[in-house]
This record gives structure tokens, sequence and C-alpha cells, in this order.
């Protein structure tokens, strides 16, 4: 059995931009998992998610030479500066086995690093995948954010799941 190789990690930089907006789009536009909805340009991506001053750090993943995901750590309005806020995407289609894990490792010490107590993941209800894939991490169910609506008005709970960074409680 021919063993699969282990993706790489980098810090993203605001020349990847175009490429993650590129694969955030494909996500966007296949609908289902993402709580997204509208397509990012790459300037707004990094501005966002990338580079900008409320991210605390943002990896890329690169398999057989090409970007296979991205995972970013930032701020948000509804969370106290101790806890940064985790999104994680992989390229549709070309999931490589390990890219969320090796991705996850940089964040969590980037986080530890920073002094952070927790990581926020907010995963809509529908999104089977992301649920298994943040429980895989460790992440423990902390609330439930009923209802929110989609654009078209279709309400969708999303789950918020905590990880504790130096143990004890969140």
């Amino acid at each position: 059995m021919m063993a699969i190789p282990t993706p790489s990690i980098r810090p993203v930089t605001s020349a990847d931009a175009a490429a993650l907006a590129a694969l955030l789009n494909a996500i966007i536009a296949r609908g289902g998992t993402t709580a997204f909805e509208t397509p990012f340009a790459p300037e707004q991506l990094d501005a966002a998610y990338l580079t900008g001053p409320s991210v605390h750090c943002c990896f890329v993943a690169e398999a057989d030479g090409q970007i296979a995901g991205f995972q970013t750590l930032g701020t948000q309005d509804f969370l106290p500066p101790s806890i940064g806020d985790i999104a994680t995407f992989s390229r549709i289609g070309g999931t490589q086995r390990g890219v969320g894990s090796a991705l996850f490792a940089a964040t969590v010490g980037r986080a530890r690093a920073l002094g952070l107590a927790a990581i926020n993941a907010t995963i809509r209800a529908d999104n089977v995948g992301g649920l298994a894939y943040y429980s895989r991490m460790g992440f423990v169910d902390h609330e439930v954010v009923p209802a929110v609506p989609l654009n078209d008005g279709t309400p969708v709970d999303r789950i918020r799941k905590r990880f504790a960074l130096h143990g004890g409680a969140i």
C-alpha cells in the first residue's frame, strides 16, 4: 500500500489571496457547508481572513504541488479576546488525508504562543463533515445558535464548539 504524503503547511501571504478565494468561492458555489453565501474578491478575503488586523494566524496546506486547504484564526465581536475563532476550508474533490490535522496543529501552536485560552468553531448544523472534523480535533459542543437564516430565509442552526488550549474549563 502506497503511503499518502503529509501535506506541507506554511503561513499564508497576501500573494495566496487569489488562489484561496477561488478555493473558497468553489465551496460557496457548491453550497451546504460553509456559512458564507457570497463569493469573496481576493482583496476582501485577504483583509478579513488571511492577513488583516483581525487575523491571529492563517496557514495554507499544500499537497501534490497545489493548495489543498487553509485554516484561519481570528477575532470575532461575539467572543472575548482570549478566544480565537477558527475556519477551515479544503479543496473540493481534492481532500488529502491529514490536511485538516496538519493545519490544526500549526494553528494550535500559534494560538498557544499568542496566549489564547480557547478556540471557537461555529459550524452549520447541516454541515456533517465540518461537525465531525472539529469533534475529531477535540472540540466539544458549547452552544447552539438557533435558526440563523440563510440568504433565502431558510433557518439553519449554528453549532459552536470549543477547544481548550491550556486544559481546564473554557
